[in-house]
């Protein structure tokens, strides 16, 4: 057997229970092993609401949109049209000639040089000297104010509504010193915005239409895009975020912000996708880039994508000592957990989403809310990840 059936109809009783406490209106998961595949839906697309929710419920992947993106700029380096450790300013060149702040929480006058330009690596590793860190020390300071003040998307929560266009929002960034040197310190999130802008240009094709030719459109997925067309729009979940009280509040809705096609395609957090569509992503990198017998990534690339970059001392102000990350995804080090078998990778999502691939237990699993995290603050995700490990038979 694959799955122990008793332990997975009492995942989904622990499931149900969150939901009945409100503490998400429904959930969406995927269990696969071993060439066995369970779909679960559970709940309701909306808080008192009568929809309930199917296996092709959309949900707004947020930052599960980052592996996505990394798998894109991967493919273009495969094909030499991109080098992995060739600087970006001949494509990116708002980001030439940075300058880097003498500390991160100094005014934005005191710099000195970079010490070399920015290269593809530093922005799949997020070592660009961009970002923000994921323990909010960067928030508060000169460099934070000046992005809140000109209105930038990429260095907080997804954006699907910026002002700011593709050039633009560049342009304003290229105006900002780096808040650390090249390959110093890891920072979340901005990589991947810029990662989107350079596979546009590097390609000569919008981001979303590389994506559909080159991932969606091969993998069959059919649900996944930076909006979500009005045809299909009644099938995307309610979103929700916690208000002062610790209650649920109502984010966004159907009609809402992801029902549009934004100005800036975020490569960092854009995406909406299924649990299907996302499986066969997740499927086709746990296969080595192989899928229904097509190659779209080399054995060696997934391999590299999936290995953990980071430099000795800078696992701590990342992800923890016993977490690493790859070129767009996470990476576990060490078993410090019930769920953390070391070389599992994959990445969550802040409005309740989560995927990670097990190659030790030839395990891919996927949960999708639409209820805020960071995951260690939501006891629904914790109980998920323990009651998947606890089913494997």
């Amino acid at each position: 057997m694959t799955f122990a059936k008793a332990r997975l109809d009492q995942m989904r009783d622990i499931l149900r229970g969150h939901i009945e406490r409100d503490a998400a209106p429904g959930a969406v998961t995927l269990l696969a092993r071993h060439g066995e595949v369970h779909v679960d839906a559970l709940g309701a697309t909306a808080l008192g609401g009568d929809a309930p929710m199917r296996p092709d419920t959309v949900f707004r992947i947020t930052s599960m949109t980052k592996p996505v993106t990394a798998a894109a700029a991967l493919m273009l380096v495969e094909e030499c049209r991109l080098r992995l450790d060739d600087p970006v300013d001949p494509l990116l060149p708002e980001l030439s000639g940075r300058r880097v702040l003498r500390r991160f929480d100094g005014p934005l006058d005191d710099t000195v040089p970079a010490a070399r330009p920015l290269t593809l690596r530093d922005l799949l590793d997020y070592r660009s000297g961009l970002g923000f860190a994921l323990d909010g020390s960067t928030f508060g300071t000169p460099f934070d104010d000046a992005v809140r003040e000109m209105d930038l998307m990429g260095f907080g929560p997804p954006r699907p509504d910026a002002p700011h266009t593709t050039d633009e929002w560049l342009r304003a960034v290229g105006t900002l010193p780096l808040l650390f040197q090249p390959g110093e310190r890891w920072l979340y999130n901005t990589g991947s915005t810029i990662l989107g802008i350079l596979i546009e240009r590097a390609s000569g094709q919008p981001l979303e239409t590389f994506l559909r030719e080159r991932l969606f459109g091969p993998l069959g997925m059919k649900d996944t895009g930076f909006h979500v067309p009005a045809t299909d729009v009644h099938r995307l979940a309610d979103a929700y975020l916690w208000d002062e009280n610790g209650a649920l509040a109502h984010h966004d809705a159907p009609g809402g912000r992801w029902s549009r096609p934004p100005a800036l395609p975020d490569g960092a957090a854009g995406l909406a996708s299924t649990a299907g569509d996302y499986y066969a992503f997740a499927r086709m990198l746990a296969d080595g880039g192989v899928h229904d017998g097509e190659r779209l990534l080399s054995r060696r690339t997934v391999e590299l994508m999936t290995t953990d970059q980071l430099a000795s001392g800078q696992h701590a102000a990342a992800l923890g000592r016993n977490r690493g990350w790859g070129l767009g995804v996470s990476v576990v080090l060490h078993r410090d957990d019930l769920h953390a078998t070391p070389g599992r990778y994959g990445w969550d999502g802040g409005f309740g989403t989560s995927w990670a691939n097990d190659p030790a237990e030839d395990l891919v699993a996927i949960l999708l809310t639409q209820t805020p995290m960071p995951p260690g603050a939501a006891p629904i995700y914790t109980d998920f990840w323990t009651s998947v490990y606890r089913a494997l038979d």
